[in-house]
């Protein structure tokens, strides 16, 4: 029999107690240089709090809809069309696009319609605000939203049937088990009885779909009347393919398919002067990979934001940490300087380099660890400042995710490899004899420190440029005319639970009894982003002298000019007087100079089936879109039958507008007892729609001021190194004769020759940078040179009064405590 004996490894005594003397020594060296550890901690730990906080970010942001399982094989479909202005890109569908083409085109395994509406839901009397999204049977096994109970597979199965997410139901009916309840909804004109047949989970925050109910989508509004009609695109349709067809090859199958269906905008494309693609198509059907709709601008769905956003958080984060990371080894060299006796006494009595190293790196490591913990709790601290801030919508608990918890190990073990290995081995490279004769110098031509500096300092300018050039940015969009004036006009969104038209005129009547209010209108389209979130296009086309015209839609209301003043350039406003006047129109400038007309007023439309209208006023252009769009063609009209208005402006005097609103919103209760969404001013709606950048020039301020105070932490260590070099320099100057002020001047041009250099590099790259950002915005101002000049003055300033603080105390300093030794 043979016997297998296994030898288990421990750590020796030895090296136990050597690991812990390191620990030891470590200790009370930190707790010696106590201001000296505080200063290093200070700037890694702020790096790594600001760093993981931007990082989580951009993680987050990366993260969208990434937790379906069939991610790599659900796209969005959208028409691509090769029209006379160049190739333009449609996703919202026909009614008919989704069943034919499950019918008519092999490799779909899913595919689904998805309906978006307001609507009101009624439970036990009470009534409440949602919103409904409108999907076929397949969504849910397509996409993975689980049910807390019933059956993905045949939850959607009857039309009368609807999924609840868990929140919601509570909301309403204050838990979650509602399988089986019934519920009223009116997302039209007339209520409707619902089952709840399953509850679905919350969809995450980082999920490009959302919904509080889903139905069917034979009961999106407007369904029974587009069953069959394939010119009318009002809703996105996500299909998942087979796993053995590619994305390339299903979009070359579907060819044949849209020639069959689309023939009648192939024909106009045709007609209007279009030219094909090299394979003489002029309509594409295209698909959109899931993990892409959040940055595209090509969706529908969601608020997609451009893709280098969260590249910018990450690089931001890197430089933050980098900055912190290369004042660490500046002080670090710094300190070694008085500790060079130490080093030389520990080798003189037989420590070995790797000791040496070992000691130091041990030093790093701890001061790293502790950085790190006191970065986490600065981000726990400030993270919920920082998303209000922002107007993110991350989550703390991203931080425990296992992806991000394996990120951070790795970034913290890299700083750490980094910021105290190449310290601890320039120390432990020291001579033993000059180090213990006190003769040494530490990186008197040291090349990486000044480029560790220069890096950090055009870090510093490039920040700073960015965030004055997008605040300036951001002033000149609220302050550029918007052809409109939006001050002192209140939006009241008008809602679900009540008939539109019925609450404008009961409106108007309570606002003739109030001195504050001046005019009254309504709309369908809210201008900017009101306080229900909603942000709505319509876009109508149709033929006119035999060639297609694209114009937005826009339902107004009598009053609509006056309120906003917007001034009427020919013709007439709309007017009670005249009857005709739901048949007629306004359009702007750019629809006058789009249907070519020398006097358009008195031109008929034909907007097809036998429906005319006439143009009765062209008024002035205006922005009703936002500025990173140009004016567009826009016919304005009043047909209260066909498009209801959705919200309430009234503009009201300027001398006290809290009062005004607190009156209005008060009549506007009296209206709508139920409202559920409160009022806002114009002006605010339209700062809401440059959220984003608002919440990027606060991202660079943040980190601006952030990479010059930790940049100037490393200056003021980088300083103190030189001074301390150059102490015997300083003292035989001034026995010389030097005055102080020549002194000064000598110990900070070199440091004032970096900052230069850091201005020369950064100056023509954040020009480069910045100028691609603006080119986002149709209308913007232009990175001029002052902007340029003012980030390098403040960061010569800020950088040359740090360096002056050593300098002034060096050149004061009594030589003869430097020379005494000499």
């Amino acid at each position: 029999m043979m016997v297998i004996r296994t030898k288990i490894l421990r750590p020796s005594t030895k090296a136990i107690k050597m690991i812990k003397s390191y620990i030891l020594i470590a200790m009370r060296n930190m707790w010696k240089r106590k201001v000296f550890t505080l200063i290093q901690m200070l700037g890694l730990s702020i790096s790594f709090g600001a760093a993981l906080i931007l990082f989580l970010t951009a993680m987050f942001e990366f993260s969208f809809d990434d937790f379906h399982k069939n991610k790599d094989k659900i796209y969005q479909v959208y028409r691509q069309q090769y029209s006379p202005r160049g190739i333009e890109n449609d996703s919202p569908m026909p009614v008919p696009f989704a069943p034919s083409a499950k019918a008519e085109l092999s490799g779909i395994k899913y595919i689904s319609r998805f309906g978006n509406s307001g609507g009101l839901l009624m439970y036990n009397d009470k009534f409440f605000d949602l919103s409904v999204k409108y999907a076929d049977p397949s969504f849910l096994q397509m996409f993975s939203f689980p049910l807390v109970s019933g059956n993905a597979s045949s939850a959607l199965r009857n039309a009368d049937e609807v999924i609840i997410t868990s929140s919601y139901a509570e909301k309403i009916m204050g838990t979650k088990d509602v399988t089986g309840k019934t519920i009223k909804i009116k997302t039209d004109k007339d209520w409707k009885s619902y089952i709840i047949s399953g509850v679905a989970e919350d969809p995450p925050k980082n999920s490009t779909l959302k919904f509080d109910i889903l139905s069917r989508f034979e009961n999106f509004p407007g369904y029974k009347g587009n069953e069959d009609k394939w010119a009318n695109q009002n809703h996105p349709v996500f299909l998942q393919l087979a796993d053995n067809i590619t994305a390339e090859s299903f979009e070359q199958s579907a060819r044949p398919f849209i020639n069959k269906y689309f023939q009648t905008d192939i024909k106009n494309l045709k007609r209007d002067g279009a030219k094909p693609d090299t394979r003489g198509q002029f309509v594409n059907l295209k698909l959109l990979p899931l993990s892409e709709i959040h940055f595209s601008s090509i969706s529908s769905v969601g608020q997609a934001i451009k893709p280098f956003f969260p590249f910018v958080l990450i690089l931001l984060s890197a430089v933050i940490l980098f900055i912190g990371g290369s004042n660490f080894v500046n002080l670090s060299l710094a300190a070694s300087f008085t500790r060079a006796r130490e080093i030389g006494v520990r080798k003189t009595f037989g420590a070995q380099k790797k000791q040496i190293i070992t000691q130091f790196w041990c030093e790093a490591f701890i001061l790293c660890f502790l950085a790190l913990l006191a970065g986490t709790g600065l981000l726990l601290a400030g993270l919920k400042s920082y998303l209000a801030a922002t107007g993110s919508n991350m989550s703390a608990e991203i931080l425990f995710s296992g992806q991000a918890l394996l990120w951070f190990c790795l970034v913290f073990l890299l700083t750490t490899a980094l910021a105290g290995g190449y310290p601890s081995l320039v120390m432990a490279r020291f001579n033993t004899l000059r180090t213990l004769q006190g003769k040494l110098n530490v990186g008197s031509k040291n090349g990486l420190r000044n480029t560790l500096t220069i890096v950090q300092f055009i870090i510093a300018i490039i920040l700073i440029i960015s965030t004055l050039t997008i605040s300036k940015q951001l002033s000149f969009i609220r302050n550029m005319p918007l052809g409109f004036n939006k001050a002192e006009v209140i939006s009241i969104p008008i809602g679900n639970d009540i008939d539109p038209e019925s609450a404008l005129q009961q409106m108007r009547n309570k606002m003739a009894a109030i001195p504050a209010a001046v005019s009254v209108t309504g709309t369908d389209i809210n201008l900017g982003r009101g306080l229900d979130g909603s942000v709505t296009n319509s876009v109508m086309g149709f033929d006119y002298k035999n060639r297609e015209v694209k114009t937005n839609w826009l339902r107004i209301d009598y009053d609509y000019l006056k309120t906003l003043d917007i001034p009427l350039i020919k013709g007439r406003d709309f007017s009670r007087a005249f009857g005709t006047d739901t048949a007629s129109v306004l359009i702007n400038e750019k629809m006058a100079a789009l249907l070519g007309e020398k006097e358009p007023v008195g031109t008929i439309l034909p907007l097809g089936d036998g429906h005319n209208v006439k143009v009765i006023g062209v008024v002035k252009d205006f922005h009703f879109k936002n500025l990173h769009q140009e004016i567009k063609p826009l016919t304005m009209v009043i047909q209260p039958g066909e498009w209801p208005v959705s919200y309430i402006f009234v503009r009201v005097k300027g001398d006290n507008l809290v009062k005004s609103m607190q009156l209005i919103e008060k009549a506007w209760k009296e209206v709508n007892p139920r409202s559920q969404t409160g009022a806002s001013f114009l002006d605010e709606n339209t700062d809401r729609e440059y959220k984003k950048e608002e919440g990027m020039s606060k991202i660079f301020s943040a980190g601006a001021g952030l990479a010059i105070f930790i940049s100037c932490m490393g200056l003021f260590a980088s300083a103190l190194l030189a001074m301390n070099q150059r102490v015997k320099e300083i003292g035989i100057r001034k026995v010389l004769g030097a005055s102080v002020a020549n002194i000064i001047v000598m110990l900070s041009k070199d440091f004032a020759r970096l900052v230069l250099i850091a201005f020369v590099i950064a100056a023509p790259l954040t020009w480069f940078i910045m100028h691609k950002w603006l080119e986002d915005f149709v209308y913007h101002i232009n990175v001029s040179g002052w902007i340029i000049l003012a980030g390098g003055l403040i960061v010569f300033s800020v950088a040359l009064l740090t360096v002056s603080f050593h300098s002034v105390k060096a050149a004061l300093a009594n030589p003869v405590k430097s020379l005494r030794s000499e």
